[in-house]
């Protein structure tokens, strides 16, 4: 009897299953989740205007930091703003009725060596309230530390301490300004473009001391020949001789 009963329960749920399957509205819906959708924004000149007339809204209620306002051609809206507007702005931003950008999504830096001021700072902030998005951007050197954003935004701590890491911007007013991702005694900045790709020490585990030891980079004096040649080129002792071709009418090579 229980056997039985276990055959008809199974045998129930597998036609109920195929009857699910073969439902027309059900392949409908996975005919529409596999669809490829472009992830390129399309251009709305609707968006790109009110983005403009916000922009134009935020310079016009604080003129003494906001420098630059534009919109990029994939409807995004950037203010570019002094350093000292850092504090100011954000907390514009975040406790202004119409706008409510309360997350900080990230803070970044970009190096550009041939600026005076080489180091771009970079907010992207997001409001759950209005389904929107803005960039700020500011500048600094390598000595002109910038208000730290962490009184305003608690994510920017982590986010802080890698761009101090990373690019070496010193971010004033920090609770706790350290190396987040190198080694302690790690020597200069890993991001900027003047540091070398081989950096300036090397790690290992030495057996004498038992532990891991840091020591200045030796490279041998064949990696330091960076030459774009093909290595076939660099090293023709590896190529293969060719075989002396023969003249159309001798046939000794028949023989």
């Amino acid at each position: 009897m229980a056997a039985s009963l276990v055959r008809f329960v199974r045998g129930g749920f597998s036609r109920t299953l195929n009857l699910v399957n073969r439902s027309p509205c059900l392949v409908q819906a996975r005919s529409e989740a596999t669809e490829s959708k472009p992830t390129v924004r399309p251009k709305d000149p609707v968006t790109h205007s009110q983005l403009a007339v916000f922009g134009e809204y935020v310079a016009e209620m604080l003129p003494k930091y906001v420098q630059q306002v534009q919109v990029t051609c994939y409807n995004e809206l950037e203010v570019m703003i002094h350093p000292d507007g850092v504090v100011p702005v954000l907390t514009f931003l975040r406790d202004h009725t119409n706008a409510q950008f309360r997350n900080m999504i990230d803070l970044t830096a970009v190096d550009i060596p041939t600026r005076p001021n080489r180091f771009e700072i970079v907010y992207n902030l997001l409001s759950l309230r209005y389904n929107s998005r803005i960039r700020l951007k500011t500048y600094t050197d390598e000595l002109t530390p910038v208000d730290s954003a962490v009184s305003i935004h608690n994510a920017a701590n982590w986010y802080e301490r890698e761009v101090w890491d990373m690019y070496g911007v010193f971010f004033a007013n920090h609770p706790d300004l350290r190396r987040i991702l190198t080694d302690y005694g790690f020597e200069g900045h890993p991001f900027r473009k003047d540091f070398p790709l081989s950096g300036y020490v090397e790690v290992r585990y030495d057996d004498e001391v038992k532990r891991v030891v840091a020591e200045p980079v030796e490279l041998a004096q064949e990696f330091r020949k960076f030459d774009l040649n093909s290595p076939w080129e660099v090293f023709p002792a590896h190529r293969e001789a060719k075989a002396p071709e023969l003249p159309a009418g001798d046939k000794t090579a028949d023989k």
